[in-house]
């Protein structure tokens, strides 16, 4: 049987919050519905969800303060964040806030449905096991070999100490798909215990300062809000 995915939604306008939460329980999902943030962290410490769909326009704690402080606390789940504002600046911060996605109001319900699968899927795929392993990635002037482990730069082989090579092993088994840091992490010291012993973040920012023009500014390697990293590259069988 398969599982049913289980929906937070946080808005502090009741018709809405009711709407969306009759509306989503329609399309399958099981749906809590609550009004602020106190709510939402009471519910969190009982039961674990899989997805929250929250209002950045909230009193009094406002929906960046909860997404912050969610990440802050080492929260995971994805965030589908709703705003009634139409300024770009507010996407941003939104998602660099730590949400994964954004839909401004108004929206067609059926587009927050697809957003919400398409979310649910990429955390999906981010926990599962990399589905890529004989395969060439092209990504600026670069070219790895993902089965040979080998990297280089316009034809030119380019060295990469041994706990990057198993980081970007890891991320190009499953190019152009987030991949969870304790996924990254199980697969790289399965292979090398040691070859990991500072955070994975700063093996990141290593092999960013191979491969990015700007390490600050990551065009290949992308850090995916709520789940970990992805590789963007082009691939070839």
């Amino acid at each position: 049987m398969e599982q049913v995915n289980r929906i937070i939604v946080l808005d502090d306008e009741a018709e809405l919050r009711n709407m969306l939460q009759r509306f989503l329980t329609g399309h399958g999902f099981r749906v809590r519905a609550m009004a602020d943030g106190k709510q939402l962290d009471r519910h969190l410490q009982r039961e674990p969800h899989d997805l929250l769909v929250l209002d950045l326009m909230m009193e009094p704690e406002d929906g960046l303060t909860i997404c912050r402080r969610l990440r802050a606390e080492g929260h995971t789940l994805p965030i589908l964040m709703l705003t009634a504002k139409g300024d770009p600046m507010d996407r941003v911060a939104g998602l660099e806030t730590g949400a994964d996605d954004y839909l401004a109001k108004p929206f067609v319900p059926d587009e927050l449905v697809a957003r919400i699968r398409a979310l649910l899927r990429r955390q999906k795929m981010a926990a599962g096991d990399p589905t890529v392993t004989t395969q060439t990635l092209r990504f600026g002037d670069f070219t790895f070999d993902v089965g040979k482990q080998t990297l280089t730069r316009s034809g030119e082989p380019v060295e990469v100490h041994s706990a990057q090579m198993l980081l970007l092993h890891a991320l190009g088994s499953s190019p152009n798909r987030a991949v969870s840091r304790d996924n990254l992490l199980a697969r790289a010291r399965g292979r090398d215990h040691d070859a990991l012993d500072r955070s994975i973040d700063v093996q990141i920012l290593r092999l960013r300062q191979i491969v990015e023009d700007d390490p600050s500014k990551p065009r290949f390697i992308k850090t995916v809000w709520g789940i970990g990293y992805m590789l963007v590259a082009g691939v070839e069988s």
